[in-house]
């Protein structure tokens, strides 16, 4: 059992994690209104086809962030609840909203990690592009199960990491450059342990793919120290013959960029 000063600890260390997201996204939000890697991609067709809705669900659209995942459910579902703790987000979100006159999302503030609602509340709960921020992410599937109905369905979509050792710590390094609030890209087995433990039934990712992302793009739109830029690119550079083919690491017209893994988890209520 943790001591008093241990669990302590703990705490001031989420709630330090939690401000460097709000820091860093509060800031960043209007350019992720405009992004592409999260306003677009084959997966926002995915997780519209896995949701399968039928006009009567109630859907929670975790760490929304600048609510694409909301929009693309919204005209299928009877609401969506839309939930970040980054406050200037969920504010951008309502402005998008509003622009398209989107009227059956309603946004909350609120942590994934305590998420402010009733057990069994929602027939669906979606995950986009977030959960490597999350400081317990086994405490945030544990609340997703919580409050999913017993039909429920979950759809995360998240970058993971190589399941090799090398290149997993090579790859959580230059996200941790890039973003001081990234806690960790987990490995495609790590997030079937993770769910499977929380009572959700996967067997496998039901999509596996990659997003490539140029080095000046990627850290401008999170705002990137120089410095900080300068190790990443010498990483990608000098980076094991091994890492540059399994995440694609190219140099053209001295723009360097890489393939970040991704997948599409589709889990149902066990």
């Amino acid at each position: 059992m943790e001591q008093p000063h241990q669990q302590n600890a703990t705490h001031q260390d989420a709630q330090h994690e939690k401000l460097l997201v709000q820091q860093h996204f509060g800031a960043a939000a209007a350019d992720y209104v405009t992004s592409k890697v999260h306003a677009e991609g084959p997966d926002l067709i995915w997780i519209m086809e896995a949701a399968a809705l039928t006009g009567k669900e109630r859907v929670l659209d975790v760490a929304t962030g600048t609510g694409h995942t909301a929009f693309a459910l919204a005209p299928y579902a009877t609401e969506i609840v839309a939930v970040d703790f980054t406050v200037p987000m969920l504010a951008a979100a309502q402005q998008v909203a509003a622009t398209r006159q989107i009227t059956n999302v309603r946004f909350v503030e609120g942590d994934t990690l305590a998420l402010p609602f009733a057990e069994h509340s929602f027939d669906l709960i979606a995950c986009r592009k977030a959960a490597h921020h999350f400081s317990d992410v086994g405490l945030a599937v544990r609340e997703w199960r919580r409050v999913a109905k017993p039909d429920g369905k979950l759809l995360l979509v998240d970058s993971v990491a190589p399941e090799e050792a090398e290149q997993d710590a090579f790859l959580q390094e230059i996200e941790i450059l890039r973003d001081s609030s990234h806690i960790r890209n987990y490995r495609v087995s790590e997030w079937l342990s993770l769910l499977q433990e929380s009572g959700w039934i996967v067997d496998a990712p039901t999509r596996l793919w990659g997003i490539t992302l140029d080095v000046p793009s990627w850290t401008q739109r999170i705002r990137t120290p120089v410095g900080a830029v300068a190790k990443i690119e010498h990483l990608l550079r000098s980076a094991p013959a091994a890492t540059k083919e399994t995440l694609h690491i190219e140099e053209q017209d001295s723009v360097l960029s890489f393939v970040l893994p991704t997948a599409l988890f589709v889990c149902t209520v066990s």
